[in-house]
């Protein structure tokens, strides 16, 4: 058996939607037919758990500390896909060492699905950094505003010094439209080729839509709660896309 895709959700700050783009994604490429597992990387402020309303009897902590098994941990959601639950408030989940992030890795790799969406907290500490380098994909979120574009590219270029060779992409959150997500990603494009000698991939623009706000408050998945709205189908288009070039791998 071939080991899952390590599709890891980023981004230099909060606020840009991270989150609910990883549950729409993860079941967006359930729905391709694809066996996904959805893990809350967030270390020390996780909330996957809170957006789905799940309740949760083990977490990311006590699988890492060998009390149950990631099978035992993970949540099977009726859209199709499962969720491994973090831990909110843990300082010490926030500040694992080197060894644990790798333990951690090296679990998803074990896991029995086609894909990992590992849903990483957003900054550029080293928890963050190391989770980053280790995905197969990493999807870096920004909006298109100054703050957000700033931090995105500090993502992109701690990653090209942690993991020169890695596939990353952008992913144009909260867009008025599709050209003003591609104007956003041409920015980010630019400084990427003027300072760190090459540009970035675009994954996909994803607009803005007050539907999605209403699906977080719901405690439902987009796709459930609003499927056809604008942002499902840019969500759908971006999962199709990952799919896509895994087929072409």
């Amino acid at each position: 058996m071939s080991m899952p895709r390590l599709i890891g959700i980023a981004s230099g700050k909060g606020g840009v939607g991270k989150t609910a783009l990883a549950i729409g994604l993860t079941q967006a490429l359930a729905q391709a037919g694809r066996r996904v597992l959805l893990a809350d990387g967030d270390l020390g402020l996780a909330n996957v758990d809170v957006q789905l309303g799940l309740t949760v009897r083990h977490d990311l902590m006590a699988v890492l500390a060998g009390d149950v098994t990631l099978r035992e941990a993970a949540i099977a959601r009726p859209e199709g896909f499962e969720v491994l639950p973090g831990r909110s408030g843990s300082g010490g989940l926030a500040a694992l060492d080197p060894a644990w992030i790798t333990r951690f890795l090296a679990l998803l790799r074990r896991s029995p699905h086609d894909d990992v969406v590992l849903d990483i907290g957003a900054g550029l500490d080293p928890v963050p950094r190391r989770l980053s380098a280790g995905c197969d994909t990493l999807l870096v979120v920004a909006t298109d505003e100054p703050t957000s574009l700033t931090d995105a590219y500090a993502v992109l270029k701690l990653l090209a010094r942690d993991a020169p060779r890695a596939d990353a992409r952008v992913v144009v959150n909260l867009a008025t439209d599709a050209a003003q997500g591609a104007r956003t990603h041409a920015a980010l494009d630019r400084a990427c080729r003027g300072f760190l000698g090459r540009g970035v991939a675009l994954g996909g623009v994803v607009r803005r839509d007050a539907r999605m706000r209403d699906a977080i408050r719901h405690q439902l998945p987009l796709l459930t709660r609003h499927p056809g709205c604008n942002a499902a189908r840019d969500i759908e288009a971006l999962a199709a896309g990952l799919v896509a070039s895994r087929a072409a791998a």
